[in-house]
């Protein structure tokens, strides 16, 4: 039984020569039958070889000239013109392993909507990268995390040898599907760049959905190849961590401690770059 065809979504903004190898692990993989490119803002030389590699391949599409909108927007801006009912999100600096997404639409084809699956991101060495595994986000996690005392990701735990429910998988790398980004209304846009996925992850699970992390699918990722500044990245990440803890507080008690969390927040964020 053939599965539903799969449209990956890549954003790209200052992203260099890996976005070239991610493009081509996609256009060799039989399972991708589309891929939309939305430029978030790229080098000319890059655009220019963007379009020629785009001119030879009517699958594939660029979404351009709105300028840098953020990860979440950007994702959702390609949803809107994906024609699979499945979507690959994946990183610009990422390489999808071969037979990762008949594993992942296996693990989805009994799932009910909305769900998301993930898999494994590795490096080049082939070790496990933080973020593809993660309990649900707390104040007190991210807290330590930010301390350097990892109580949140699990990269570092036994790895599952099928798939698994996950309360938390990374944005650089999953599987899901229109009728899912309908049910939950895509990736909330008041977040620029991180914790976006957290978000969706945990709103799909308070949906009545699936969030499933799926070993046999697994990405290379050569991470940190924008080159957007440190700094402008770290504090994006911090309001991205203030607007996520005020947006699930509940109750006046649990607000008034993300108030008091938030300046923390920021200063281990800002200390991290460092």
């Amino acid at each position: 039984m053939s599965q539903p065809a799969v449209s990956a979504i890549v954003v790209s903004y200052q992203t260099g020569p890996r976005l070239k190898e991610c493009l081509y692990a996609l256009d060799a993989d039989p399972e991708v039958a589309e891929i939309i490119l939305v430029d978030n803002g790229n080098p000319d030389d890059l655009v220019e070889w963007l379009h020629a590699f785009a001119a030879k391949r009517p699958q594939m599409q660029i979404l351009a000239g709105h300028g840098n909108i953020g990860f979440g927007a950007a994702v959702n801006l390609g949803e809107t013109r994906a024609r699979g009912p499945h979507l690959l999100i994946i990183n610009p600096d990422a390489v999808l392993r071969r037979k990762s997404l008949p594993a992942m639409q296996e693990t989805a084809s009994n799932l009910p909507e909305p769900w998301i699956v993930g898999g494994k991101i590795f490096d080049l060495r082939g070790r496990e990268e933080r973020g593809g595994r993660r309990k649900e986000l707390t104040l007190f996690r991210a807290m330590t995390r930010l301390l350097g005392w990892n109580t949140w990701t699990l990269e570092h735990s036994p790895a599952p040898s099928a798939p698994v429910d996950m309360p938390v998988i990374s944005g650089a790398f999953f599987l899901s599907s229109k009728d899912s980004f309908a049910v939950l209304g895509g990736f909330d846009e008041a977040y620029f760049l991180h914790v976006e996925d957290i978000d969706l992850c945990r709103r799909c699970r308070e949906t009545g959905g699936r969030v499933i992390y799926d070993p046999r699918a697994a990405v290379l990722h050569y991470g940190s190849t924008s080159d957007a500044p440190s700094r402008v990245v770290q504090a994006h990440k911090a309001d991205s961590l203030a607007f996520y803890f005020r947006k699930f507080a509940r109750g006046r008690l649990e607000r008034v401690v993300v108030e008091m969390a938030v300046p923390f927040i920021r200063l281990g964020t800002w200390l991290k770059r460092r």
